[in-house]
């Protein structure tokens, strides 16, 4: 997990991350990751031309926009940064030539597997190492239920080959787990489906899918049954008409300058127009209740999600349990969390997690050796971590393997703001997936990030 801070020569593929002073100033954050896969998929399957103005210019969206474009899209890209998308109707889709490389797409690849399992073609999905490591049977076992063929190789891994239907079935399914990933798919296949497919969540997953659904004239109905359940319901064989849509800022990304400033001493942030949907503000919610000041303002709605501008001041931190019911509305803030609960007073405690052991690394795992390497106390089992936390205790001075996680390298870079010794952190390449200029807007705030390890960098 480390190695030697005395390592003498500068690695590429390496950041550093100085103690800062302070942070000041306005962070603007790019386009949210989620919003940006779904209007290039809704877009495409709508009737009409769409307008995307914000999209993430990330790695993983563009592995989308291209297999959009595989699939007979044509997406443009204008001069003013504008995406503009022309429909090709619910059953427009063609067969790829090749398979459809989605990179370390996660969301993309899945959800993309859903798209086409609703259309009558034949589709191979690919990916990087690392997304050629995760699990796929949580995704096309539901699918398969609604009636086409698909091939998975051994252990649930990537390759997968679907063979889409014209005559998706309908399904009622009920996951094991809330997930917007499982229930985003089965939508998407069940657009064409004949007959209503209802899903029901042991409770409410990001919403995104059915927020922009809407956005494009579909008629699909969410509640909340006595019991907790989150049932979505939505008839097939509806048609999709264009809306242009303005992507709202990614909170997963905003995290970590959120994290930042809270735990810098002097620090007075602002972030503006950063997506509200309850369903992602869960580490706002637990900052605020772990004492961090947080102001929201300015609250509107834009493409049908509601959006705010945040203002972040230092603050004293403490530790508290957070409850497992909010973890889905905050799954992939977790690495970042267990900074701030890092430097919080007392011990937080963050039970129902297990599903971080099957992101692009195991996160628990990850993240639970690199705050040991660096001085905090931690502690985890199959489902949950506590960091006891304290400021003094952060030595820094490790080399951090991200295992190519995005969200793990930004955290650890994060943490080294805050800690004795710099932090240094390999093979962050993949930090482009998700927050193209990371470094760059950090540094802009007042953080010192430097590329190459300890000794390159200083």
């Amino acid at each position: 997990m480390q190695t030697s801070m005395n390592a003498t020569t500068a690695h590429a593929n390496m950041l550093t991350s100085f103690a800062a002073s302070q942070l000041s100033g306005e962070g603007v954050i790019p386009g949210d990751k989620s919003m940006s896969h779904r209007a290039l998929m809704l877009g495409s399957l709508a009737i009409g031309t769409t307008k995307v103005t914000g999209l993430l210019r990330g790695a993983d969206v563009l592995s989308t926009l291209s297999a959009m474009q595989a699939l007979g899209v044509e997406i443009l890209d204008g001069d003013d940064g504008d995406i503009t998308i022309t429909g090709v109707g619910t059953f427009g889709l063609r067969a790829p030539s090749e398979p459809l490389d989605l990179g370390n797409a996660g969301t993309g690849v899945r959800l993309l597997m859903g798209l086409v399992a609703g259309q009558p073609i034949t589709a191979t999905f690919t990916g990087d190492d690392s997304l050629s490591k995760r699990p796929m049977r949580r995704i096309t076992d539901p699918l398969e239920l609604m009636g086409p063929e698909i091939s998975v190789s051994e252990g649930g891994l990537l390759p997968v080959t679907i063979t889409g239907t014209d005559t998706p079935l309908a399904v009622d399914y009920t996951p094991k787990v809330a997930s917007a990933q499982i229930k985003s798919a089965i939508l998407l296949a069940a657009i064409n489906a004949r007959g209503t497919t209802i899903i029901r969540e042991p409770h409410i997953s990001r919403d995104h899918t059915e927020s922009m659904l809407r956005h494009f004239g579909v008629e699909i109905s969410q509640e909340i049954a006595d019991d907790g359940q989150h049932i979505v319901s939505m008839a097939g064989e509806q048609s999709l008409k264009a809306a242009d849509i303005l992507v709202p800022r990614d909170p997963s990304s905003a995290a970590f300058a959120m994290v930042a400033a809270l735990i810098t001493e002097g620090s007075d942030i602002t972030l503006p127009a950063i997506g509200m949907n309850p369903q992602r503000t869960g580490l706002i919610t637990t900052l605020i209740e772990m004492g961090g000041d947080i102001t929201i303002s300015n609250e509107r709605v834009e493409g049908g999600e509601p959006i705010a501008d945040l203002r972040i001041r230092s603050s004293t931190l403490k530790g508290i349990t957070v409850p497992a019911e909010r973890a889905a509305s905050m799954i992939d803030e977790y690495p970042i969390l267990s900074v701030a609960a890092a430097i919080a007073e007392g011990s937080t405690y963050m039970p129902g997690i297990a599903e971080l052991r099957v992101k692009e690394t195991d996160r628990i795992s990850v993240t639970a050796d690199g705050l040991r390497a660096n001085g905090v106390d931690v502690s985890e089992t199959e489902d949950s971590m506590t960091v006891i936390g304290n400021r003094d205790a952060i030595t820094g001075g490790a080399i951090i393997d991200s295992c190519h996680d995005h969200r793990i390298a930004m955290s650890f870079l994060t943490l080294g703001m805050v800690s004795k010794v710099p932090i240094t952190v390999s093979n962050i390449e993949t930090i482009a997936t998700s927050f193209p200029g990371f470094a760059d807007l950090m540094n802009g705030l007042g953080a010192d990030i430097r590329a190459g390890n300890y000794e390159a960098a200083s």
